[in-house]
């Protein structure tokens, strides 16, 4: 599939809102100023929509979805950042995964109610339907639904570490985007991986 690529450069800014927690640091008439810094943001946005697509993809397991985020995150940062920043790579990959975790966070809410309205006007024979006794157990099949949905419930400092590391991301990138030293990246990583298994197995 051909990436989507957002028309970013030929917006008209509005009011910067940050992801929470992210680095902020806007320049004023960064957006408006010509030449160089198109040109750089055209740059930073070659290089950097791979890695927050694949952030955000790690979270969502859906490409499109995960597009969606990237295009929101290099919006957000155009509008009030300079591409020339050295925070620029750290801020974009914090606010994939911000951003993807509060999708899949509003995807799992909406997925309750759905099963919630649904149940509401079943019959009582339906449970019991042996079709469906076996989707259930198909369902339950797929590691990696019950891995993005254990990831859902994770506290944001866990899922970013492990959306940032298993992302491919350096742990020097991962200490940068999560405002950590790099020594600490492999202690959270590894209390990260042992919470997520905790949910995983509770699913």
């Amino acid at each position: 599939m051909e990436a989507r690529v957002p028309l970013v450069s030929s917006l008209t800014p509005r009011a910067p809102k940050d992801p929470p927690g992210v680095v902020t640091g806007p320049v004023a008439g960064a957006v408006a100023a010509p030449g160089g810094l198109g040109r750089a943001f055209d740059d930073l946005f070659v290089a950097q929509y791979p890695v927050v697509v694949g952030i955000a993809s790690r979270v969502l397991g859906d490409r499109a979805e995960a597009e969606d985020v990237a295009q929101e995150v290099f919006l957000a940062f155009h509008r009030s950042h300079s591409p020339t920043a050295e925070y620029a790579p750290a801020w974009l990959h914090r606010a994939a995964w911000h951003t993807a975790l509060n999708k899949l966070r509003g995807r799992r809410r909406r997925e309750r109610r759905e099963r919630a309205d649904q149940a509401a006007v079943r019959v009582d024979s339906w449970a019991e339907d042996p079709q469906r006794l076996v989707e259930q157990a198909f369902d339950r099949a797929f590691d990696a639904q019950r891995v993005r949905a254990a990831m859902g419930k994770l506290p944001p400092r866990a899922a970013g570490v492990l959306a940032l590391r298993y992302s491919g991301l350096s742990y020097a990138d991962v200490a940068t985007a999560m405002g950590i030293g790099v020594g600490q990246v492999g202690t959270v990583l590894r209390r990260a991986e042992a919470r997520l298994k905790r949910e995983v197995e509770s699913l």
